[in-house]
């Protein structure tokens, strides 16, 4: 398969799957192991590893909430807990679910291996959440580091995707509205803040899909065929794992 071809087998799949860990009640366990509620640990947890930064710049990594909603949970949650101990919490939890559900997946170490390759031939400039969470030490079993993968190369998309958002002319509050409409509030705006999606907006986003595709292009595109099938087969057998 070509690169186009490979990308659109596995990126949407990748962000539907690299979230799976977030809210579930294992990790809410863990977070609460740090004083953390829910929400708290979401936000410190996935920007944890930017580090005792102020909460517009997590705001600027993570794109499309309010900043008005990450400063009120991020400092919150820094009273209580360090940023980089709720980081690799965090990512301690994402290798937990893999751990409880990836384990059996046929061809794991091959999918795992592709991961890795991916990850190690992405070019992190410019992409702030990505360039802090690929700093956090990984599992070293199978099962664990590939959802900690999966979670991780997730955020190379979505890091990619907000650079393109701007190449465009476009900001995360109008692509959330775009994409999200139905999860407008809880990502901290009022009704009243809802922009007009036309159809201008629309070629714009499709736009910016494009381009985030060019972005992470070339780290897929240092997979050889074996190792593209490892990640096709792999990804699609991780959603099945982690619906059941």
């Amino acid at each position: 398969m070509n690169n186009k071809e490979l990308l659109d087998a596995v990126c949407p799949t990748i962000g539907a799957l690299g979230s799976a860990f977030y809210f579930i009640p294992e990790t809410a366990a863990l977070g609460k192991e740090l004083g953390l509620g829910g929400m708290e640990f979401y936000v410190q947890g996935r920007g944890g590893q930017l580090g005792n930064t102020d909460s517009a710049a997590v705001a600027a990594a993570f794109g499309y909430f309010s900043p008005a909603l990450v400063k009120s949970v991020w400092d919150a949650a820094c009273a209580k807990c360090e940023p980089r101990k709720a980081g690799t919490a965090h990512m301690q939890a994402a290798a937990n679910l893999g751990r409880a559900k990836l384990s059996s997946l046929t061809n794991l170490d091959a999918f795992v291996a592709a991961m890795d390759k991916v990850n190690n031939s992405a070019n992190p400039e410019g992409l702030g959440l990505y360039a802090a969470m690929r700093t956090e030490s990984l599992a070293s079993d199978a099962a664990g580091r590939a959802m900690q993968l999966i979670a991780i190369l997730r955020e190379f998309r979505g890091s990619a995707h907000l650079i393109a958002l701007r190449a465009v002319g476009l900001d995360g509050k109008v692509a959330h509205a775009s994409k999200r409409p139905d999860m407008w509030k809880q990502f901290g705006y009022s009704e009243d803040e809802m922009p007009v999606i036309d159809d201008a907006v629309k070629a714009k986003m499709a736009e910016a899909e494009h381009l985030t595709d060019a972005i992470v292009e070339s780290a897929y595109g240092t997979l050889n065929d074996a190792e593209r099938d490892a990640l096709v087969a792999g990804i699609q057998a991780a959603k099945e794992a982690l619906a059941s």
